[in-house]
């Protein structure tokens, strides 16, 4: 079967791959929509980042060249022996993240810590096995191609919560790309009174208005700082570093009101040079998450499911399997207008 295999930097090819074997655990999903992520898009650009390339994954036992994709949805074709709680037929969405499951819910994501369509193969292809407990159950209001919203909205959500965010909370997120706009998404869910969406692209920033943005600003041509303060004058409750570059990181700490929140929410390439008597000053508390726990995946797929999180207006476009170099990786590195791109696998609704 044909799939998008990662092989180095700059060099992901669409090329027959073989379909591992499934186990008597698992679940052979028909996979009809995957999302282009921001990291898999760090693998493309200076990549190896998470795969593995140097020797097999501890969890997955997988190495490179693999097969990318962790955002999908599909319709399970087939399930091993021992699965009791998925059926042929069934539309499922795929949480990607694998742990070794010996920790409690709330640091489960940090156990181990791999995933499919990184760490091991993908959703990039016609199907992918799975094990049965990464297999989430799509309720019918939602689609095939909403199942493959839900795991970069989860990041978003679960982002969100890390951040204490309460109901009437002034917010300021800084980087409106896909996770940026779903984190806008997701404050606006849990009732933040302001939402305030800093990037350098005019288009990103009016995209974060149809998302949820109360006030938007262009940090190339305003003073970010000065520009949040004169919105929400001692700082805003929380702030989501979603850029993932050093003048955001410490921006977003000096919009945080005293004792308020920073969340980071991105993935930093490479080093930046930083001073923590910036805290000192400000008793700002900082935070991170990349993943989500289980719950709440699940939460997200019933708050979409409900419309309460509407994360479809971040779809920018949609592509074919044999054009995901071309019109993904490199749309998505040169055109900064563009949010989420999906690949359209067998297409299914």
């Amino acid at each position: 079967m044909k799939a998008a295999v990662w092989h180095g930097e700059k060099d992901i090819r669409v090329e027959e791959k073989e379909l591992q074997p499934l186990e008597d655990t698992g679940v052979k999903v028909k996979v009809a929509w995957a999302g282009i992520c921001g990291s898999d898009l760090h693998e493309y650009q200076e990549g190896p980042v998470f795969v593995p390339a140097q020797k097999a994954d501890p969890l997955t036992g997988e190495t490179a060249p693999l097969t990318m994709g962790h955002e999908f949805a599909g319709v399970v074709e087939e399930v091993g022996s021992k699965v009791t709680g998925i059926k042929v037929g069934d539309r499922v969405t795929i949480n990607p993240t694998i742990t070794y499951g010996n920790k409690p819910e709330d640091l489960d994501p940090y156990d181990g810590f791999s995933f499919i369509g990184l760490h091991g193969d993908g959703g990039f292809t016609q199907y992918a096995n799975v094990p049965e407990k990464n297999v989430y159950l799509l309720p019918e209001p939602l689609t095939l191609q909403d199942g493959a919203l839900v795991e970069p909205t989860a990041v978003a959500v679960q982002a969100v919560k890390e951040g204490g965010l309460q109901f009437g909370d002034t917010v300021a997120v800084f980087g409106a790309g896909p996770i940026g706009l779903l984190t806008i998404d997701a404050a606006k869910a849990a009732g933040a009174s302001k939402i305030i969406a800093l990037d350098l692209s005019e288009t990103r920033l009016q995209k974060a208005k149809e998302m949820g943005a109360t006030d938007i600003i262009n940090s190339g041509e305003q003073d970010a700082v000065k520009a949040i303060k004169e919105i929400v004058p001692d700082g805003v409750d929380v702030s989501f570093e979603v850029a993932g570059v050093g003048p955001t990181f410490k921006q977003a700490i000096d919009a945080t009101r005293a004792r308020g929140t920073m969340v980071i929410v991105s993935i930093f390439a490479r080093a930046i040079d930083w001073n923590p008597i910036q805290l000192t000053n400000t008793g700002v508390k900082v935070t991170s998450t990349i993943a989500y726990t289980p719950t709440s995946f699940q939460q997200t797929i019933d708050l979409m499911s409900t419309g309460q999180l509407k994360p479809q207006g971040i779809i920018t476009d949609q592509i074919q399997l044999d054009d995901i170099v071309e019109k993904g990786f490199e749309t998505l590195t040169n055109d900064k207008s563009q949010a989420k791109i999906l690949v359209e696998l067998s297409g299914e609704k």
